[in-house]
């Protein structure tokens, strides 16, 4: 007969399969939506922003780069272009269920403030294809144009620590003199939006 010997877990080894389980865990809670990338984009390394919102007295902003590149449209786009008006850049993607949170609210402040000397404009990332963003657009009745950045490189073009490339839905409100006067690291609401975006325009 053949005495069999129980195999005994030693702790250090259930130290470190629960080390493992947990970093597994916070790899999954760091994405920005909680669905599969596939097709439309998105990564694994994108988080939602951290709820942060920052003003920047006049004298103390960092100038916003002069962006260019191709619109989600196949048409060129330069914020330079907008210089001389207030205005919303935000960055998102398709794929991220905060940016498709605030999508209404931002559609419904840019209409209600176009007349005002105020320019919405996107930064579409990680989506791998235009027409992903596109149908975004459609379905949230959004009307300004956005910048389509499927690398994030153009987020890289800012100054340091004005736009974090991880952190996803992103917003600025650039000065009429090219400014950057707000940072928001967070889904807005339609309040947040108005409250933040009202004295830069009151700068006359």
């Amino acid at each position: 007969m053949i005495a069999r010997r129980a195999v005994r877990v030693r702790p250090r080894s259930r130290a470190l399969r629960a080390l493992v389980c947990a970093a597994a865990g916070m790899l999954a809670l760091s994405a920005c939506s909680g669905e599969s990338a596939g097709a439309s984009g998105g990564d694994s390394n994108i988080v939602e922003g951290t709820g942060m919102i920052t003003t920047v007295p006049v004298g103390e902003r960092k100038q916003a780069p002069d962006l260019t590149g191709e619109s989600t449209h196949g048409e060129q786009l330069s914020l330079a272009d907008y210089r001389g008006q207030v205005v919303v850049l935000n960055v998102w993607g398709s794929w991220c269920a905060p940016c498709r949170a605030e999508a209404p609210n931002l559609a419904a402040v840019a209409a209600d403030t176009e007349d005002r000397g105020v320019q919405f404009i996107g930064i579409n990332t990680r989506d791998l294809e235009a027409a992903n963003a596109r149908a975004f657009d459609r379905t949230y009745g959004i009307e300004y144009p956005s910048f389509f950045d499927p690398k994030g490189t153009l987020i890289l073009e800012f100054p340091r620590n004005t736009l974090p490339p991880q952190g996803i839905p992103s917003t600025l409100v650039i000065d009429r003199d090219g400014g950057i006067a707000v940072r928001a690291l967070k889904a807005l609401t339609e309040e947040e939006l108005r409250d933040i975006l009202e004295p830069v325009i009151a700068e006359g």
